[in-house]
């Protein structure tokens, strides 16, 4: 079938017009594969190198050291071996701003003294009064606290995600949506412990909100579903061309919402953090980045087709061929059905029949009246009186 002269000859046009004619559901075995992958690294990660936790969850001080030519990183661990502490269970960084550089060193809970004292002695080595010197004390039950009550909001969102699909589409399609969610919740643990960010309360914050932002996309793709899913009930069309069509319509609309979502989130990571020195908003940029990108690759690779495998064996069973190429084209931007009925002797032949009238009635509604009449028209005999 060849492209029609309205049809955006490049993809960036097509894509722009809406016109597109991927075959998501064809490709759906692309991203089962890398939806695996990303649960077997994940699960591997954990297990080998597990989380890096902050000081919020696993507990004890921490001090913040201006930092400068003559104090480092080198010093800071040189002042922890004078005060017997271990730089094995030690994090020491030096973080670097604009206007101010400071080394940020944790350790493990030690006494009250001596933690004076290496306040103290950080002061003395730094060159820098000791009141310039931050430094903080967190119990590791404070940790466990708001992770039990992270724990217990994400279970409660789960529930009633469950439940709002189901009632608002289907369960089919809350089940879909909650493997989309779990899908980039385990991609961004998987992200953490791989490269080893520090998880801290603004990351848990992140991961909530991250779940948030993948249901608004999945569920615009899940109501364009139901849409087209009335629109071509008559023409008994598989469910995946349903899926693929649905997708390929409201694909740029995903990705512009994404870009204007993603784009401020890396001003927050690069200018918040990086540039201004706001050390709090890259723990909670970084984990929303990822987030957002693992929505949109959720939504799109994961959700929809995952939905048109649960849909394709059950109700009546359609005899019209998937579409693909141009025929999904020209559904997508609205031309009409095309593509051929399939034959076979399962079925009754009323229904055979049944079929090739719905496919007539459909192409009839699409094509152009001089497409349809064959022949002219005969003249209206006149009425005897």
């Amino acid at each position: 079938m060849t492209r029609p002269d309205h049809i955006a000859a490049t993809g960036p046009g097509r894509l722009y017009r809406g016109q597109t004619a991927v075959d998501f559901y064809g490709h759906r075995r692309i991203g089962l594969v890398v939806a695996i992958i990303v649960v077997v690294v994940t699960f591997t990660s954990l297990f080998v190198q597990g989380l890096n936790l902050g000081l919020d969850f696993e507990g004890g001080q921490a001090w913040d050291v201006p930092a400068g030519e003559t104090f480092g990183v080198d010093e800071a661990e040189q002042v922890l071996r004078d005060n017997d502490v271990s730089i094995t269970g030690s994090k020491i960084q030096l973080r670097e701003a604009e206007s101010l550089s400071f080394v940020a060193v944790q350790v493990e809970v030690v006494p009250t003294d001596q933690a004076q004292q290496i306040t103290n002695d950080f002061a003395e080595a730094a060159g820098v009064e000791v009141e310039d010197v931050s430094f903080a004390f967190t119990s590791s039950s404070w940790g466990e606290d708001i992770t039990q009550k992270a724990v217990r909001a994400l279970v409660i969102f789960l529930i009633v995600v469950a439940i709002f699909i189901s009632i608002r589409f289907e369960w089919r399609m809350a089940i879909a949506a909650l493997a989309a969610m779990a899908h980039d919740v385990l991609l961004a643990v998987g992200a953490y412990t791989v490269f080893q960010f520090e998880v801290t309360p603004a990351t848990v914050i992140a991961f909530l909100t991250i779940l948030g932002y993948s249901l608004y996309d999945t569920i615009v793709v899940f109501d364009r579903v139901q849409e087209n899913e009335g629109k071509y009930a008559s023409v008994r069309m598989p469910y995946a061309d349903v899926v693929n069509i649905s997708m390929n319509q409201v694909l740029m609309r995903s990705i512009n919402t994404s870009i204007s979502s993603i784009l401020p989130v890396i001003s927050l990571l690069f200018v918040g953090s990086g540039l201004l020195g706001a050390v709090a908003l890259q723990e909670f940029a970084l984990a929303l980045l990822i987030g957002m990108i693992a929505g949109v690759y959720s939504s799109i690779f994961v959700a929809s087709p995952l939905l048109a495998t649960l849909r394709s064996n059950t109700g009546r069973k359609s005899r019209r061929e998937r579409l693909t190429g141009e025929d999904l084209r020209a559904a997508v931007v609205g031309a009409g059905v095309t593509g051929r009925i399939l034959s076979g002797g399962d079925e009754s032949d009323d229904e055979d029949d049944a079929e090739r009238v719905d496919a007539d009635k459909t192409a009839a509604v699409h094509q152009p009246a001089e497409r349809i009449l064959t022949h002219p028209p005969r003249p209206r005999k006149k009425k005897r009186r």
